[in-house]
């Protein structure tokens, strides 16, 4: 069962008790993501790294190009 059918299950039953209909699926999801990202950032502060830019600054030192000298191959 989807979580849209058993919306309409608990809303039906809601209803019947004379209970408040619960949220739609969905409606607290951005909530919980803003949650998520704060945690992560709170707990990298404590940990004495840089709480915001890290996945933007580990892509930057993956895609740039190192200036490592390899010695030319032999023909």
């Amino acid at each position: 069962m989807d979580a849209m059918q058993q919306h309409m299950i608990d809303s039906y039953r809601a209803a019947r008790l004379g209970a408040p209909a619960p949220p739609v699926p969905g409606t607290h999801d951005v909530a919980t993501l803003r949650g998520i990202r704060d945690r992560r950032r709170f707990e990298a502060v404590l940990a004495g790294r840089l709480a915001t830019g890290r996945l933007r600054a580990a892509l930057a030192h993956l895609l740039t190009p190192h200036h490592h000298r390899h010695p030319p191959a032999c023909h």
